[in-house]
C-alpha cells in the first residue's frame, strides 16, 4: 500500500514517535523523512501510485487539481482535528476516497483539562490562591467562605459534542449536578451521559461553571452573547477551550473587569501586552494548551496508525468523517 506524509516538514518526528513511525513503515510503503508540504513542490513524488495520504496541521489542501494526480487514491488519513481546512469539496464530490480524523484522540486531553479546571473553579483557587501569595497568611485568603466548594455544585455544559460528552462522562464520580444544552440532542440521549437536556438562559442562569464545548460553524459564532453572560450569578466561572469566535468577547471582557466573574480562557483573541486582563486574579489565561501537547500528541498519531493497519487489512475505518455532518460539527 503505497502512502503519502502531505504535512509540514517538522509535523511528523512530532505526531509519531520513532518506534511509530518504524510502525507506519511496516504498514505501508512510505518515506517517512520526506514529507510534502507543498503540492508544487511534488513534482518528483510519484502521487499516481499514492493509496493513502496522510495529513495533519498545516498541510497543503487537497483540491480538485492535486486529486486528479492520484487516481489510486482511496483515503485521507488526518492526524489532527476537523479536515475542512485540508479537504476539499472535489473529494467528496469523488466519492470513493475514505477520510478520516484523529478528532477523537485530540478531546481527550481537551476534556482532562476542562475537568481540572471545573474542580478547581469550584473552590475558586485561582483568586484564594492570589489572596494568599498577597497576604502570606491563611486567614488573609478567606478560604472555606460560603459557596465554595464541588458539592452539590452545578456545571453547565454547552454542546454534547465529543469533548462535552466526555467531560460529562468524567464528572461522572463526583456530586455535581450537570446540565447540557444541545439542540441537536435529545432529552433522553443527555440524560445517558448523566446530565439534564437544558436551553441556554437556564443553564446560564443556573450553573456555578459553565464550559463551552460548542464548535466554530456560522450557526454557533457569537453564541455565548452579553444576555447569557448577565444571567451568571456573581462569583461563577467560564470556561473557554472551544473558539473565542463564539463568545461576545467584548460583553466577557466587561464581566470580568467589573469582577462579577470568573473565567478560564484557553482560547481567546490576541490580547495587548498591557491589557488589563493579565492582572485580574479571577481569570486564568493560558496559550491554547487544552488539545493535545507534547507526548499526547502521539495518542493522535496512534489513532491514525490504526486506522492505517484497517485499510491495510480491509477493514472499515475506525473514525471516519461524515461531510453531511461538517456544518455542525469541528
Amino acid at each position: 500500500m503505497k502512502a503519502l506524509l502531505a504535512m509540514p516538514e517538522s509535523l511528523p518526528g512530532l505526531i509519531f514517535d520513532p518506534a511509530q513511525l518504524e510502525r507506519l513503515s511496516q504498514l505501508a510503503d512510505v518515506d517517512t523523512s520526506a514529507p510534502v508540504g507543498d503540492w508544487a513542490c511534488a513534482a518528483g513524488t510519484d502521487l499516481a501510485a499514492t493509496e493513502v495520504v496522510i495529513t495533519g496541521w498545516g498541510s497543503p489542501r487537497i483540491d480538485a487539481q492535486v486529486l486528479a494526480r492520484m487516481p489510486r487514491l482511496r483515503a485521507i488519513v488526518h492526524t489532527a482535528g476537523t479536515v475542512r481546512f485540508v479537504v476539499s469539496e472535489a473529494v467528496w464530490e469523488r466519492g470513493d476516497v475514505v477520510v478520516t480524523s484523529s478528532t477523537e484522540a485530540n478531546a481527550i486531553p481537551v476534556a482532562e483539562f476542562t475537568l481540572a479546571q471545573i474542580l478547581l473553579a469550584g473552590k475558586r483557587s485561582l483568586a484564594l490562591e492570589s489572596r494568599y501569595r498577597a497576604g502570606r497568611d491563611v486567614r488573609s485568603a478567606g478560604a472555606g467562605v460560603a459557596g465554595t466548594g464541588n458539592y452539590g455544585s452545578v456545571v453547565g455544559l454547552i454542546g454534547a459534542s465529543r469533548i462535552g460528552r466526555l467531560v460529562a462522562d468524567l464528572l461522572r464520580p463526583f456530586d455535581i449536578e450537570v446540565l447540557i444544552s444541545d439542540p441537536y440532542v435529545g432529552a433522553t440521549e443527555i440524560a445517558a451521559l448523566g446530565g439534564t437536556k437544558v436551553e441556554l438562559a437556564e443553564l446560564f442562569s443556573r450553573s456555578d461553571v459553565v464550559s463551552l464545548h460548542a464548535p466554530d460553524v456560522p450557526s454557533t459564532q457569537g453564541m455565548v452573547s452579553a444576555e447569557l453572560l448577565a444571567l451568571m450569578r456573581e462569583g461563577t466561572t467560564f470556561i473557554n477551550t472551544a473558539r473565542p469566535a463564539l463568545v461576545d468577547e467584548q460583553a466577557l471582557r466587561r464581566e470580568l473587569l467589573s469582577g462579577r466573574l470568573s473565567a478560564v480562557l484557553d482560547v481567546h483573541d490576541q490580547l495587548p501586552a498591557d491589557d488589563p486582563l493579565w492582572d485580574l486574579d479571577t481569570v486564568s489565561i493560558t496559550p491554547h494548551i487544552a488539545g493535545s501537547q507534547g507526548n499526547e500528541l502521539h495518542r493522535m498519531g496512534e489513532y491514525a496508525l490504526e486506522e492505517i493497519r484497517r485499510l491495510a487489512c480491509g477493514e472499515p475505518a475506525r473514525y471516519p468523517v461524515d461531510p453531511a455532518l461538517l456544518d455542525i460539527t469541528a
